[in-house]
């Protein structure tokens, strides 16, 4: 598989106040707010040209990102790396034992085709490889 770099990093907020910090932090770097309804999450993206930042926000209590705040709070939820091929990823986490989260890529904010690894294997950091 072949790591292109490392795209973004994923922090789940609960509130504004969660997120004043980062507000100040950004202010005036390029924002993309994207919708994924599958997954019931509300992103919004910050390019600072050397990497992204993606704050997660979740729609409904029943999303993946409300069970996630539930369980550990706001902060850190992923690290994603962008990968050339996502299906060959795929193949090769799975020819070597890993597992994805789901079989297959789904498609995640900005169009992009993502699949997560599963934490067992990264020492409870959940990864992400996303392909443009």
């Amino acid at each position: 598989m072949k790591i292109l770099g490392i795209e973004h990093i994923g922090i789940a907020l609960k509130s504004k106040k969660d997120k004043y910090f980062w507000d100040i932090l950004l202010d005036g770097t390029d924002k993309k707010i994207d919708i994924v309804k599958d997954q019931g999450v509300k992103t919004e993206i910050y390019d600072t040209r050397r990497g992204k930042v993606e704050f997660l926000n979740a729609l409904d209590k029943n999303s993946v990102i409300a069970k996630f705040l539930e369980k550990r709070g706001p902060g850190i939820h992923h690290v994603s790396f962008e990968v050339e091929n996502i299906e060959d990823a795929i193949d090769e986490m799975h020819q070597k034992g890993i597992d994805t989260v789901t079989e297959n890529f789904t498609t995640g904010a900005e169009g992009f085709k993502v699949v997560f690894v599963h934490p067992r294997y990264t020492g409870g950091i959940l990864v992400e490889l996303t392909q443009r």
